[in-house]
Formats: C-alpha cells, structure tokens, sequence
C-alpha cells in the first residue's frame, strides 16, 4: 500500500486502554496544531470500537477545545450514553496534558428501510478532466506562506484531490463561496465499512473552511493568516468507499466575527448523496487584534 495512506490506517488503529478508553498517536502533517481530520476520524473509531457491529454511524456533532499537540498521545474516553432498540449514542471526549481538547457527540442505527429523496450532484467535469491540487497553490499563494505552513499543502498526502472548476481567476472580488473537489484514497482499501466511514471523517476536514475565504482576495494576499477549526458536524446517509472517486461540492452561507461557515453535500461518482458536513472555524489575520 501507498505509504502515506498506509501511515495513516495506522494512527487509526488505537490502543485500547480499558474498555471505554483508547490511547492514538498523530501526525504532523503541517497544520500549526494536530489535523483536526485526525482527532475526528481517531474519535469515530473510539466510538465505533463500543457499538454493536450492526449498527452504523448516521449524525456526529464535534468541537475542538484546545490546540492538539502533535508530539503527545491522545486519550480518547467513550461514555456509552445509551442502547437502543434501533439507536446507540455515544459521547466520545479527547484529553492531552490532563486538558480536554475535543469532544464529540454520535449517533448509530441499524439499518432500516424507509423514504429516500437527495438533491442532485452538480454538474462538473468528471475526475478525469478536473486540474490537480496543485492548481489550488494559486488560490492559496503556497509561496508566500512559511515553510510549516507550505508543508500541510504539499507533503505527500493519503489522498488525492483534483479541483471540478477553472482557478484561472481566483479570489476575484465577485468570486461566489463556492467550490467542488473531486476526492479519493492514493491506495486500495480493505472492505471494511467502519474503516471508510472514519477516512471519510478525516477528509472532511480538508478545503471545508477554504471556501469562506474564496470572496476576500485581501485575505489571501495577506500570506499571515490563522485558521482553526471550531466545530464540525456530519451526517452518514448512504455507504460509500473513500478509494473510489467522489465529490465534495462545498459552500459558505456566512463569514462574520472572525469565523467562517461553510458547508459540504458529498456525493459518490454514481451521483449517489453519501453525506453531508457543516464546519464553522476561526479565520484571521493575524496583523488583526
């Protein structure tokens, strides 16, 4: 397997302490605290670790406390707030240093037939025809940003990402909060649901919050901004596997108080609605007070 997507199953494979308590390692992959993709993905398999083999996650609703230490292991603590005859809920907190840096509430069904309606994918070029993620360097000016910051967008990745859209003008100042990626693991993956459900978790967090800052040009131009995020929530409607193409066609509703919000509708090749994401996040100047 790839290397990178390889590292990455690892960190996944947590330590199990007790019975509702797991230990995980991270990887520094450039962010100025511990990839909140991998707190994310980390916690889902805490939880999932805990919940009967025939039930799936549908809904997790997440904050991020602290900044992570990338050099610390991270403790994860499952309360197993209740068992269900059709629903299991679960809270899973994230702990560095004795402090509480993340936690996350989710949900799990069994599988039930019922209604079915989704909103249609948009229509971009497939894969194929899209620009890779080096084209992004332009919207985000990779050349300005120090060395630390460069690496998060270069290093070699578990994933690969290609953009559905022209960036040949980015950041114009009628550029519409909008954006479409096209997204897939570097590798082949086991046939293992679980294990696709918490990648997923984890690439969420990728170019969610960018999308806010698509409208304002100046921010960019900058080269000394901070993002962080704040919160993130998902919703699990339809299975699907992270090593086959999908897309996350994002949009940002707001920006105001220094945060941005944006929101993500991911949809399989087939055009299949597999999940949606919200995210809201710090975004700042850092000249700013």
């Amino acid at each position: 397997m790839e290397p990178s997507l390889s590292d990455l199953l690892k960190v996944l494979e947590l330590e199990r302490l007790e019975i509702n308590i797991f230990r995980g390692t991270s990887r520094d992959i450039g962010s100025p605290q511990v990839f909140g993709g991998q707190v994310l993905g980390q916690a889902l398999r805490a939880a999932y670790a805990t919940v009967d083999p025939d039930r799936s996650a549908h809904s997790l609703h997440a904050y991020f406390l602290r900044r992570g230490d990338v050099n610390a292991p991270i403790v994860y603590f499952v309360d197993r707030s209740r068992d269900g005859q059709s629903f299991t809920s679960r809270r899973v907190t994230a702990i560095q240093h004795g402090d509480q840096i993340f936690h996350m509430s989710a949900s799990f069904q069994t599988a039930q037939p019922g209604i079915e309606h989704q909103t249609r994918m948009p229509d971009v070029p497939p894969p194929e025809k899209s620009l890779p993620e080096t084209s992004l360097a332009v919207r985000m000016k990779l050349d300005e940003l120090p060395a630390k910051a460069r690496q998060y967008f270069t290093s070699a990745r578990p994933f690969e990402f290609r953009v559905a859209e022209s960036v040949s003008t980015p950041h114009a100042k009628d550029a519409l909060p909008v954006q479409n990626l096209w997204i897939r693991a570097v590798d082949k993956l086991p046939d293992d649901a679980v294990l696709h459900d918490c990648l997923l978790a984890y690439v969420s967090d990728f170019y969610l919050l960018s999308t806010a800052t698509l409208p304002h040009p100046k921010l960019l131009e900058s080269g000394r901004r901070f993002f962080a995020s704040i919160d993130h929530a998902m919703w699990f409607h339809r299975p699907l596997r992270v090593d086959e193409w999908f897309l996350v066609s994002s949009f940002s509703p707001s920006a105001s108080g220094s945060r941005g919000f944006a929101c993500g509708r991911i949809y399989a090749r087939d055009g299949r609605l597999v999940a949606s994401t919200a995210q809201e996040g710090l975004i700042r100047l850092l000249d700013t007070p």
